[in-house]
């Protein structure tokens, strides 16, 4: 019988390769997978609409005679949002608000400065023209990716935002549509897909070209925007959604059962790992699996995350346990324990640290503020959420005066002259001050 949930110990011989195994993930896809991209991709940038919406009728049924039928208009978005629940409604802009607020913080802002010989040096902040961002539609529905892609963009000063979003059979979902209302979208297409992505890479007569693509969406549209990256900007390569819980072992351990299926109902190929020193707490975290997982409606996704990648390990001490915690780089990480703050100077990798017992992960999905859209598979190592700095641009000033120019020319002449490009030295040469 496979077991629920994996049980390992850290000081259990081959430990390390049962680790390996169980964190291996290849954002890599098949053959078949990579050869239909390439088709579809093609297809859209050589035929533009009409190859748009022969995809879309046929992958999402949606019997559209024209690729004009694609777009839905600003005043459908204004009456998804003002049509829904009250309690929906709030609780939608009360996300949009904090998600706003926190990503203000992160502005930046244009510099310069200028050097005793009056030269100015400095760097010009400038947001990306238009931007597309990718709404999963299908399996769920997430308003909150609208929120997360949409407002850092908003806030960054791009001037047009464009979101994609597959509506299976025509059928829309009413919180997308009032996110995109309340974050500011101002184009929202009914496409997804490799397709989808191409549109927005070569832009066809109805879908503008994009300088950016973001958000996240299936191993098509993750193997399109790997392809399309170099013509177009793209967030990352996002793999499943993982949560790393490190506890102390004195909290609920219903709600660390709860916190591990929080991701684990994401999709089969999810992450769920729990490291505690205590072996009684994984026990009793063992058995509120058992008990609580036959509660949840998608109960079939959560057992297969949890049996083929989910893990509860034992760890000797809290130095073994940060240790884990920087070798896996997770997406989230959670520190159930009352002295969370405490561990920071020692954590290095990690997309976003939950800290404390009344921090759950699925806070910061929704409404905590800062972005859900998070690295992924260890890329934490090297990446951060998406922000405000994935919306703009950075530009370089540098203006010499008389005197600096003179002054930089000579080195610059000895170091072109160094590297054999003549015309190099001798353009900085003619600005030399003649004795």
């Amino acid at each position: 019988m496979t077991e629920l949930i994996p049980r390992l110990d850290t000081s259990v011989a081959g430990f390390d390769k049962r680790l390996q195994a169980l964190l291996a993930w290849e954002a890599v896809s098949d053959a078949g997978v990579q050869q239909a991209v390439t088709e579809i991709v093609t297809r859209v940038r050589r035929e533009g609409d009409a190859a748009l919406l022969e995809y879309s009728n046929r992958f999402d049924g949606l019997g559209a005679t024209e690729a004009s039928a694609l777009e839905i208009h600003a005043a459908r978005l204004e009456a998804a949002y003002k049509n829904l629940p009250e309690a929906q409604r709030d609780a939608l802009t009360a996300a949009r608000d904090r998600v706003r607020a926190y990503h203000e913080k992160q502005k930046q802002d244009s510099w310069q400065y200028s050097e005793a010989d009056g030269t100015v040096l400095g760097q010009k902040i400038t947001p990306l023209d238009r931007v597309g961002i990718y709404v999963p539609g299908g399996k769920a529905s997430y308003p909150s990716s609208v929120l997360m892609n949409a407002l850092p963009a908003r806030v960054a000063g791009v001037r047009e935002i464009i979101m994609v979003v597959p509506t299976p059979g025509g059928e829309s979902n009413e919180l997308v549509l009032a996110a995109a209302h309340l974050a500011g979208v101002d184009r929202v297409f009914t496409i997804g897909g490799a397709q989808a992505v191409a549109a927005l890479a070569y832009g066809t007569a109805t879908v503008p070209r994009v300088d950016k693509i973001v958000g996240p969406g299936n191993i098509y549209v993750a193997t399109a925007k790997r392809m399309v990256f170099g013509q177009v900007g793209i967030d990352m390569i996002a793999g499943p959604s993982e949560i790393l819980v490190y506890c102390d072992g004195l909290t609920d351990p219903d709600w660390i059962a709860m916190d591990l299926f929080s991701q684990a109902e994401h999709d089969e190929q999810a992450q769920a790992i729990l490291l505690s020193e205590d072996e009684n707490f994984l026990d009793q975290v063992y058995h509120s699996i058992e008990r609580l997982l036959p509660t949840l409606a998608r109960q079939d996704i959560v057992r297969t995350s949890l049996s083929t990648r989910g893990a509860l390990i034992l760890v000797r001490d809290r130095e073994e346990a940060l240790g884990l915690i920087n070798q896996i780089a997770p997406e989230h990480l959670e520190l159930s324990m009352d002295d969370a703050e405490s561990l920071l100077p020692d954590i290095r990798h990690a997309g976003a640290i939950f800290m404390g017992r009344f921090t759950p992960e699925a806070l910061g999905d929704y409404c905590a503020g800062p972005n859900h859209v998070l690295p992924t598979s260890g890329t934490a190592r090297f990446s951060s959420p998406l922000g405000v700095y994935d919306f703009q641009k950075r530009s370089s000033l540098i203006g010499c005066s008389v005197q600096g120019a003179s002054m930089l020319a000579k080195v610059a002449s000895v170091l072109a002259r160094g590297e054999s490009l003549e015309a190099h030295a001798r353009s900085a040469e003619y600005r030399i001050i003649k004795p």
